[in-house]
């Protein structure tokens, strides 16, 4: 075997390789998929549930209504948390969510203070000019992101309370990437604080599913803080789980291009390899040739 053919062994048993890597990624990432999208589906029944009894106590407590946001000077602050990724293989995922956030933002007036779930993400935001005042890790499985919602309700309520402002409550907004049919995601946001008036109004004239009435018992404002807690772990959940459905969508387009370019490439090399072997052949067999018709000559 000529030194050629033998480096194209190398490489063919190389790319050979690279291709089981990528493959066995690519059905990681389609399991992953399915997981996260099921954990969003599961979680519209309890959040129904939850956003009847919101309605329930703010048609009960009538003195309750989220007050207009005051015009806020640019001294002010701006929370925001932004969802991206741990690793890499995603395309343009950390990117397009970090872009979304700054236009998002910059219309805004005051100063944001960002807290980043994901380090590529965090990196990017730094680039982008914001000032990341926390940082999480994205979790590895559906069971673990109760854990990391948790934490950032707990981060979040002691910051707020650390930067109590006289001009009202600090508004924090969610961006995130949201998968999307036919395409594989869309930048996001969602106002987590202070309540909107119009959804609060909207959950307000709801009408019960039923023709058995609920009642309200105990504490009406206690109920409401309790539901109102469980609606932001509901909404970062999800934004959490359909981030992670997204990076891993990604993630599968570009093991798919990977494998796509990796197949042409062992086509090819498996081309030159043929190439080179039936030329060896041919001039042997020239040789051959060449040598009976000397012989007979003689």
């Amino acid at each position: 075997m000529s030194q050629s053919q033998a480096k194209l062994h190398r490489q063919i048993a190389s790319a050979g390789d690279l291709q089981g890597v990528v493959r066995t990624m690519k059905a990681m990432a389609a399991s992953n998929i399915g997981q996260y999208e099921q954990a969003v589906k599961a979680l519209s029944d309890y959040d129904h549930t939850v956003l009847l009894g919101l309605g329930l106590c703010f048609r009960s407590l009538l003195g309750f209504a989220p007050e207009p946001l005051p015009p806020r000077p640019d001294s002010a602050k701006v929370g925001a948390i932004v969802f991206g990724s741990d690793q890499g293989l995603v395309g343009r995922f950390n990117d397009v969510i970090v872009e979304h956030a700054v236009e998002f933002l910059a219309a805004l007036p005051g100063t944001p203070q960002v807290w980043a779930v994901g380090e590529r993400v965090q990196a990017r935001l730094v680039a982008a000019g914001l000032a990341v005042v926390g940082q999480y890790a994205l979790p590895s499985s559906v069971e673990a992101i109760a854990q990391l919602v948790g934490q950032i309700q707990l981060d979040g309520d002691a910051y707020r309370q650390s930067q109590s402002q006289s001009h009202g409550d600090q508004p924090v907004y969610v961006f995130h990437n949201r998968p999307q049919t036919g395409s594989l995601y869309k930048p996001v946001s969602q106002r987590l604080l202070p309540l909107d008036i119009a959804w609060e109004q909207r959950l307000r004239g709801q009408p019960w599913p039923t023709s058995l009435l609920p009642e309200l018992m105990g504490d009406g404002t206690t109920t409401l803080r309790a539901l109102m807690s469980e609606h932001l772990f509901i909404s970062l959940f999800r934004a959490c789980a359909e981030s992670l459905a997204s990076e891993n969508a990604s993630r599968l387009a570009a093991m798919e291009r990977a494998d796509k370019n990796i197949k042409e490439l062992l086509e090819r090399l498996n081309n030159t390899l043929h190439r080179q072997r039936q030329g060896a052949i041919d001039e042997e067999l020239f040789d051959l040739i060449s040598g009976y018709e000397a012989l007979s000559a003689k």
